[in-house]
């Protein structure tokens, strides 16, 4: 049977959040994002996109393109809440979801050209996820994720497009190649640079030839330019990985401050591990400096989730890495090859008293916030805050980057 999927995107999200809570914003040029001169903008609406804005791009260039725009910080939280509204409606009217992230969607509806029809169906789940949440909404419906989702970037703002079976290629060939999902600016150029510029020349040219110029990057991209892709609705994905950066609204040598965030984040990411089940065999620390160079050191540890094991090793790690005594940008942690599980007793080194004070201290993390309980040496040091458990499937919320 073929398949027909669904690709759903909240248009502009958070800017149409921001205009959902202020009616006053309608049709205004708005920018969310970082407010500094080295914020990223998050989101833009569609007014600022004439004047060559684009969300990415650093929000002082944004300002200096379009002056009169009305600028946002915004609000992870209540993004979330928003985003939860409309997976919730689409949880409780379709067989298989995927959230890809905050504001997109995947639906597998194969089959239901059976009973309903299957383009009639996602636009009356269009119509009620619009009337029930005030959001502007569009989607895309084809037989794979890859067509449907450049099917929905075409419908936009606020539309639907349906690509018939069959008629896959002929509906990418007149587009750009920027079109194709997984080509970024740089793949972009080089394929620019080989003459290179609608859909239609990539299919046109053997697989191999674009293999020998981008690698397996290229098999793909030829493919998705074809209309060939047979990845699934998939409704869970487990993460690998977990991490958080901060970039610095002006550049530091203080080691002290620095050790001090490096601090927050290991006992905030700890506890993300605990709350979530789960156990770390490596950590990276990264430093980026003022001149733009960026290190990392990883190190491989015997699986845990403490934060008196992982915050000395954080902090060696940062010792041996920090050596330029420049100016630092940005400094971030990661913990990767994670495993389920629970904090394993060390038989001779824990006490009765120190597992009891992890459990209290998550306990009042879970009814506070993971903010309530930091040690002193944190105090101060703005974190990230996480409105859920990261591990619970949902995909992370993806904002302008925080300043310390």
């Amino acid at each position: 049977m073929d398949k027909t999927i669904l690709h759903l995107d909240l248009d502009t999200f958070f800017v149409s959040v921001e205009r959902r809570l202020d009616s006053k914003l309608l049709k205004k040029p708005i920018l969310v994002g970082g407010l500094s001169d080295r914020g990223v903008v998050a989101a833009c609406s569609y007014e600022t996109r004439g004047y060559g804005v684009h969300s990415g791009m650093p929000m002082k260039m944004a300002k200096e393109l379009c002056p009169e725009a009305i600028q946002i910080r915004g609000n992870a939280g209540t993004y979330s809440q928003f985003s939860d509204v409309v997976t919730d409606i689409i949880k409780e009217s379709v067989p298989l979801f995927e959230k890809s992230s905050i504001d997109e969607f995947y639906a597998d509806l194969t089959g239901m050209d059976r009973f309903f029809g299957a383009y009639k169906y996602a636009s009356e789940l269009r119509h009620r996820i619009i009337r029930e949440t005030g959001l502007p909404i569009s989607f895309g419906l084809s037989v794979n994720k890859v067509v449907s989702k450049v099917a929905t970037n075409e419908a936009k703002p606020n539309n639907q497009l349906k690509i018939d079976y069959g008629l896959e290629k002929p509906f990418l060939a007149p587009l750009s190649i920027k079109k194709i999902p997984m080509v970024g600016d740089k793949t972009y150029q080089t394929l620019r640079n080989l003459g290179l510029r609608k859909v239609r020349t990539i299919q046109e040219m053997p697989m191999d030839v674009m293999q020998r110029v981008l690698g397996k990057n290229g098999t793909v991209i030829w493919k998705r330019a074809n209309g060939i892709d047979h990845s699934p609705v998939v409704p869970f994905c487990d993460r690998k990985s977990i991490s958080t950066e901060r970039t610095f609204d002006q550049d530091t040598i203080d080691v002290a401050k620095l050790k001090g965030i490096l601090i927050a984040m290991t006992e905030n990411l700890a506890y993300q591990l605990r709350r979530g089940e789960k156990l770390t065999a490596c950590i990276t620390v990264k430093i980026r400096y003022s001149d733009f160079n960026t290190y990392s050191k990883q190190l491989r540890i015997p699986y845990t989730s403490a934060d008196h094991i992982l915050i000395p090793k954080i902090l060696e790690l940062f010792r041996v890495l920090y050596n330029r005594r420049l100016l630092v940008r940005l400094i971030g942690i990661r913990f990767s090859h994670l495993v389920s599980g629970n904090y394993q007793i060390n038989l001779f080194d824990d006490t009765e008293e120190r597992l009891n004070l992890y459990h209290a201290m998550d306990h009042i993390r879970n009814r506070f916030g993971e903010k309530s309980v930091v040690r002193a040496s944190a105090m101060g040091k703005n974190t990230i805050g996480r409105m859920h458990n990261p591990f619970d499937g949902r995909p992370p919320i993806v904002l302008a980057h925080r300043k310390q």
